[in-house]
């Protein structure tokens, strides 16, 4: 989410970074979730990549969203300066804020995929399935929690890491590119271990929307735990952390490149 972008602009960028990472990394998702249902595992690609139409048009429209409102926010706390660098804790609550709000549509989208690849079928017969007032929210609160920190591990913490190593360190890290692997490590470390619980707790809930096992937020919680105790909140963690860490770098990376190659005279 670009200063020198206005909201349509940094939508569009949004757009584009989030379509292309759930293609590449759709199968990380698709692990990720069965594990934390307790499903087992296959290596069909197309299992592999069931409800991908889905995650593309969630990932897509929720990136399309953090990064307008990111912008937004950013510009209104600059005054529209783009020479005034944010200071981190502005730039993890405008990350915060943004992916909050796009959970409102992603948390929906999700449960289509999850239902999918739970159940299989089609898109159309899966949504079909869960329009009904008692599912098309459920798992929102998760899915709120882990979205505003997993947008501000994406869109704020690599910006701050990648500019101090270069301040703390000009002779190892003289350029963008070679502080961009420890930022994505960094930024991919927070957005998956702290969110984690949530998202587990969220794809529980999307996975059983008969409610025969996991009702509430809290019960759910409650169920993991007797289940597997701490431990079972990071079911699927290691597929996710490996997701998020090529996710972060690659859309880091994607939205430095595409904003300039869309609109080139925004950043001459």
């Amino acid at each position: 989410m670009s200063t020198k972008l206005n909201e349509l602009e940094n939508a569009t960028v949004g757009m584009t970074v989030g379509v292309i990472e759930v293609l590449c990394l759709q199968p990380f998702n698709y692990a990720k979730n069965m594990v934390q249902q307790g499903q087992p595992l296959t290596a069909d690609p197309r299992k592999l990549y069931r409800g991908v139409g889905a995650n593309c048009i969630n990932m897509g429209s929720c990136t399309m969203i953090q990064f307008a409102v990111g912008g937004s926010l950013k510009k209104t706390i600059t005054g529209g300066d783009s020479s005034r660098k944010l200071k981190p804790a502005e730039e993890m609550g405008c990350g915060i804020v943004a992916g909050v709000i796009s959970a409102l549509v992603g948390s929906p989208l999700e449960l289509i995929m999850i239902q999918q690849q739970r159940k299989g079928g089609g898109s159309l017969e899966t949504l079909k399935s869960i329009a009904k007032p008692s599912h098309v929210m459920r798992g929102y609160t998760g899915a709120a929690v882990r979205e505003g920190l997993w947008t501000c591990g994406y869109l704020s913490i690599p910006p701050i890491v990648r500019s101090n190593l270069m301040e703390q360190f000009p002779d190892t890290f003289d350029s963008q590119a070679k502080a961009r692997v420890p930022a994505a490590l960094l930024g991919g470390l927070f957005a998956c271990y702290l969110t984690h619980p949530f998202d587990t707790i969220k794809t529980c809930m999307q996975g059983d929307i008969e409610r025969v096992k996991f009702k509430g937020f809290l019960q759910t919680a409650g169920v993991v735990n007797a289940e597997s105790g701490f431990t079972g909140f990071y079911r699927g963690a290691t597929f996710r952390y490996g997701r998020m860490v090529i996710a972060v770098g690659m859309m880091d990376f994607l939205q430095s490149m595409i904003g300039p190659l869309l609109y080139p005279s925004k950043f001459a």
